[in-house]
């Protein structure tokens, strides 16, 4: 079942982050990611987005990647907990180049768009747990409605 997670990390463009605020409220967001592996996801943000100010205060995030087009039934999902963060001045350059090599040219991301010059930093969630998307009926596991299986990585 691992293979499902580079697979799927590959194949979609957005993930919906999940964050929390100091008292508890949810707060869920799609955003543009790109994966540096299967434990490390990228994205830029504004500092003073709801997300960004929730992970800032507290940095537990939940992350769900999947195809919002798949027909009824047919759906594939990852469901990741993580550790969000801003990435260090040091690590923005891999990230910057994880993110454009999935960007069109005409949308690359430039000194323009990060801080200090521009509104935008580079953001991580490192995963600290994998689970896929199983579901109802699947005869491998004998379960009746959709469930999440936990996956680690070989």
């Amino acid at each position: 079942m691992w293979a499902t997670v580079p697979r799927l990390l590959a194949l979609h463009r957005y993930l919906v982050l999940g964050t929390i605020d100091p008292a508890g409220n949810p707060w869920v967001t799609p955003v543009f990611y790109a994966a540096d592996g299967e434990h490390r996801l990228l994205w830029v943000s504004s500092p003073d987005s709801r997300h960004s100010r929730n992970i800032a205060a507290c940095p537990t995030v939940a992350v769900t990647v999947f195809d919002t087009r798949a027909p009824i039934g047919r759906a594939e999902a990852l469901y990741l907990e993580a550790t969000g963060s801003m990435v260090d001045d040091q690590g923005c350059p891999v990230a910057v180049e994880l993110l454009n090599a999935r960007l069109p040219a005409s949308q690359q991301l430039g000194i323009h768009d990060l801080a200090p010059e521009g509104p935008l930093r580079v953001y991580q969630a490192d995963v600290t747990r994998h689970y896929v998307l199983i579901r109802g009926g699947d005869s491998r596991f004998d379960n009746v409605t959709d469930t999440r299986l936990p996956v680690e990585p070989p």
